[in-house]
């Protein structure tokens, strides 16, 4: 009985509200990747939130415009390389990869950015030699660009481009 009460209670209470937003990464020779992050509104200005505060979070990289690999949070597992760090208060993933400045990113990909899964695998790692992905248990060296790159998020209701620079002559 207690266990239906609870399970009652659950359903009647309000929906908790979160917050959502976007990001887009630009990395180095046409790599790119796009993303959705999501935590609680209580966390909203709050300032660094880490990896077991998030409730929703997925990326999706790009080869030139052609997608290569994804990865979301429901895919976790314990094998999964998972370090996050999100400050609230900027909107901004903090970058330059020291894990005692909170600057370390390790979603799907760990610091040797080899272990992102087979076939469809995708990762991003933000170390402190480079920002970086790994498609298919592969670094791809060629997407490195500085680790200090600032990395921001933004809602949902602006537009997300995600596009690399083309050189004008």
């Amino acid at each position: 009985m207690r266990i239906t009460l609870t399970a009652l209670a659950l359903l009647a209470a309000p929906p908790v509200h979160a917050v959502q937003l976007q990001f887009c990464w630009v990395g180095a020779n046409g790599y790119t990747m796009e993303g959705l992050i999501e935590y609680p509104d209580d966390f909203q200005n709050t300032g660094i939130i880490t990896e077991t505060d998030v409730t929703g979070f997925q990326i999706i990289g790009f080869l030139d415009g052609v997608a290569v690999g994804s990865w979301s949070l429901d895919q976790l597992s314990p094998q999964t390389s998972w370090t996050l760090r999100f400050d609230t208060n900027s909107l901004q993933f903090p970058t330059g990869g020291l894990r005692s400045q909170n600057s370390y990113q390790e979603w799907n990909a760990n610091g040797a950015v080899n272990d992102c899964g087979a076939v469809g695998g995708f990762g991003f790692n933000g170390g402190n030699y480079a920002q970086d992905v790994c498609i298919d248990n592969v670094w791809i060296e060629d997407s490195s660009i500085d680790p200090i790159t600032p990395l921001f998020a933004q809602p949902l209701d602006v537009e997300l481009i995600c596009e690399t620079t083309v050189p004008v002559s």
